[in-house]
């Protein structure tokens, strides 16, 4: 059962979610009603015709529908993601962003549209990319013995994701000019407008699989927030649940960036938001993290699609909140991480 201390924390996420969905669906150019949603909805519900135009009803299932699945998936996936490296690098500061993990995963999903793959194998590409980013700087971190290793691990992934940053320009410049190149642009300034059904099962299966895979570890991880020997000595396989994590975490991540391509901050943002709201114990943040997570990134999908006669791509939307809030992290993280 949950504590009654933990419930008001997630009301709120469940809250900010539900406010998410309903903004996602009612705001826009064309305009839709409640009603008309629930009309929709029961129609396909009781096999039925519904009593909307049919304007209506395809904005709604196949333009908005799609949309709104995948900004919710992609935001979970990019908070649980964040939330299990937190707790495993036992570091409030890393991110799937900062530990490279995005960039791996982009070049890899740069290099399958380069080479003019299936949705699969790009898949399959950015999740290697992001395996081997975040691989990378955990060996450096691991190797460079400082007194201060949290700065270590941070300058490792900002050092390697300046290194694959710097491969993914090189993709670029190779591409074609008039199809490839503006395709990858757009794309790695992170974007949704194109989302529809055929997204959704690639994107689902992995962002699913691994978030299973990291709520079945929940408890486990909170015992790898302790240090290595008192986990190992609590029977606790410390180097197999590494493994696992980082595994599922970056399956999640490269899911949601050969999707939606690269948008930054909310693994670092919202486990912090999450945190506050219900406290470190994984059982709880981890679900909580996905649900505000979810619920944030509609809201922002929403902004981008409405604020502009032009959509506004999500990564800049992202990195406008982001930033102010990893400078501030930066300033109290001694003050404040348990």
């Amino acid at each position: 059962m949950m504590p009654r201390s933990a419930l008001p924390g997630t009301l709120i996420a469940i809250a900010v979610l539900v406010a998410g969905f309903a903004a996602a669906f009612l705001i826009g150019r064309f305009p839709v009603s409640i009603g008309d949603i629930i009309a929709v909805l029961w129609s396909k519900v009781a096999d039925g015709a519904a009593d909307v135009p049919a304007a209506t009803e395809a904005v709604i299932l196949q333009v908005r529908g799609p949309r709104v699945i995948a900004a919710f998936l992609v935001g979970a996936a990019l908070a649980v993601a964040g939330t299990a490296f937190q707790g495993l690098f036992r570091n409030p500061l890393v991110s799937p962003d900062i530990l490279g993990a995005s960039s791996g995963a982009a070049l890899g999903a740069v290099l399958g549209i380069y080479f003019s793959l299936g949705v699969l194998s790009i898949q399959i590409f950015a999740f290697i990319g992001g395996l081997v980013a975040v691989t990378a700087v955990y060996l450096i971190g691991s190797a460079i013995r400082t007194r201060d290793p949290v700065l270590v691990l941070v300058l490792a992934g900002v050092v390697i994701g300046a290194l694959l940053g710097a491969g993914v320009g090189l993709v670029k410049y190779l591409a074609d000019p008039y199809n490839q190149l503006p395709a990858m642009t757009f794309w790695l300034l992170g974007s949704l407008a194109a989302a529809n059904v055929s997204d959704l099962v690639p994107l689902f299966g992995p962002v699913l699989l691994g978030s299973v895979v990291l709520l079945a570890l929940r408890h486990r991880m909170n015992v790898m927030s302790l240090p290595e020997e008192e986990a190992r000595a609590l029977g606790v396989p410390t180097g197999a649940l590494r493994v696992a994590i980082v595994a599922a975490a970056t399956l999640v991540t490269s899911a949601s960036v050969a999707t939606a391509g690269i948008i930054g901050w909310v693994g670092l943002v919202v486990p912090h938001l999450a945190r506050s709201l219900v406290g470190p114990d994984f059982a709880r943040l981890l679900p909580v993290s996905a649900i505000l997570g979810g619920g944030f990134l509609l809201f922002i999908d929403t902004i981008a699609r409405s604020v502009a006669q032009v959509e506004v791509p999500l990564g800049i939307l992202t990195a406008v909140i982001g930033t102010p809030f990893f400078i501030w992290l930066l300033a109290s993280v001694s003050k404040t991480w348990s």
